[in-house]
């Protein structure tokens, strides 16, 4: 982290919990930044898997067995 960033957080540090709460919900919000293009691909890719499901191309899996598979410990 550089001098800067360092002086920022220790100053964040000083301040109340509700004060530090806010610092970072704005700083969170300054990060979106939406690309309209990057959403257009995503949606273009939401509507072709379904029609692909519709088509019977591509099989549906429960929630439940994506969270079994992927909280194996």
């Amino acid at each position: 982290m550089t001098n800067k960033a360092n002086s920022v957080l220790n100053q964040a540090l000083e301040l109340t919990a509700a004060e530090r709460a806010d610092v970072v919900e704005k700083l969170l919000v300054s990060l979106d930044n939406p690309d309209p293009a990057m959403d257009a691909i995503w949606a273009k890719e939401a509507d072709a898997r379904v029609e692909a499901y519709e088509r019977g191309e591509l099989e549906a899996v429960s929630a439940e067995e994506v969270f079994r598979k992927y909280n194996r410990s």
